[in-house]
């Protein structure tokens, strides 16, 4: 495979079937979205790495990691997880059957609720998200820790985070940088 094919199709040089079934399968995802595209990333998993074995546990892991340090939007996952599939094809593929559906359904219900917002119906919507959201965030966290579940200090750091988010208004970053030293300092292996 030549750099500029390599570049486009990545890694797996799968064709145009696989990438429209890429296409596809994020677009189906997308509507499903709710609480934004991490939510959707234990399937996303089952999809490339147990259905499709496009990428390895860890390949997938490692995808949501490197986006989620990165600054920018949390939805760049979907594109590092799409070049490590497919290249730039790959990511054309996953981004766009990420944002093009929901884009345009939350621009629509938007327009709708707003004009509605004092009805119990989109206030009761409304209040309903919020478990939603957050069953879907756990089943998140829950596929991502996958690769660490046997390792006791990993797991007790995954669980002291929870405790802090939970309890606490610390930003994020602050268990994000100890798991970081911890993990670097070869404690959490």
């Amino acid at each position: 495979m030549t750099g500029l094919a390599h570049w486009l199709w990545g890694p797996q040089g799968i064709g145009v079937p696989e990438l429209l079934a890429l296409f596809g399968h994020f677009t189906l995802l997308s509507l499903l979205a709710i609480g934004g595209a991490i939510t959707t990333a234990p399937d996303m998993q089952r999809y490339v790495v147990g259905e499709r074995q496009w990428l390895s546990d860890a390949q997938f892991t490692a995808s949501v990691a490197l986006a989620q340090a990165a600054p920018g939007p949390n939805v760049l996952f979907v594109a590092v997880i799409g070049w490590n599939v497919g290249g730039a094809m790959g990511v054309l593929a996953t981004m766009a059957g990420s944002l093009l559906p929901s884009t345009t359904l939350a621009l629509a219900a938007t327009r709708w609720g707003a004009a509605r917002k004092d009805a119990i119906g989109v206030r009761a919507f409304t209040a309903g998200m919020a478990p939603l959201t957050l069953g879907l965030l756990l089943a998140t966290g829950w596929v991502l820790t996958e690769p660490v579940r046997t390792q006791p200090v990993a797991m007790l750091l995954v669980a002291a985070t929870v405790a802090v988010m939970v309890r606490t208004k610390i930003s994020p970053l602050w268990p994000i940088a100890a798991g970081a030293v911890v993990g670097a300092l070869g404690f959490a292996g």
